[in-house]
């Protein structure tokens, strides 16, 4: 990122920007704004990718390449970059999900993505952060129920 002009809200990434990353699949205008933006990176989003760890089939022969990836990217996460949602966000983040839940009719099995995500949204909310994601769903259900400018959306490549 060197010496690349910065501008606008500092960002804080959900998990889908990972995994676009890893796939190639961001768009040019995401890869762009990346290097002009302040990143920043939440334990919440640690938490979904190193469940991969315990989640994938060591079996698998996919796994070990994937697991690698991951580690890599979780490596390349500078310290200082990467916060906790607080006591408070948490909280909030609570009511969010479970405001969003009930009106979006998300299925029981879906409850704890939405959690994860309404923790980042709160997280973000807190810090002055927007969120970058391709979670159109429920980031867009967060905003409709607590607006503001938290977060922007991109579609995958």
């Amino acid at each position: 990122m060197g010496d690349a002009p910065r501008s606008g809200h500092e960002l804080l990434l959900d998990t889908s920007v990972y995994i676009d990353l890893l796939q190639g699949r961001t768009p040019d205008s995401v890869d762009r704004l990346l290097q002009l933006r302040v990143n920043n990176h939440s334990s919440v989003c640690l938490s979904e990718l190193t469940h991969l760890f315990g989640r994938l089939d060591p079996k698998d022969r996919r796994t070990a390449g994937v697991l690698r990836e991951v580690r890599g990217v979780i490596a390349d996460i500078p310290a200082h970059r990467l916060s906790a949602p607080s006591v408070r966000s948490s909280g909030e983040a609570g009511i969010l999900a479970g405001l969003v839940a009930r009106l979006g009719r998300i299925e029981p099995q879906h409850a704890q993505a939405t959690l994860n995500d309404a923790l980042l949204y709160a997280q973000a909310s807190e810090r002055g952060h927007v969120v970058l994601t391709r979670n159109i769903r429920e980031f867009d259900f967060f905003d409709q129920i607590w607006p503001g400018e938290r977060v922007l959306f991109y579609r995958a490549a």
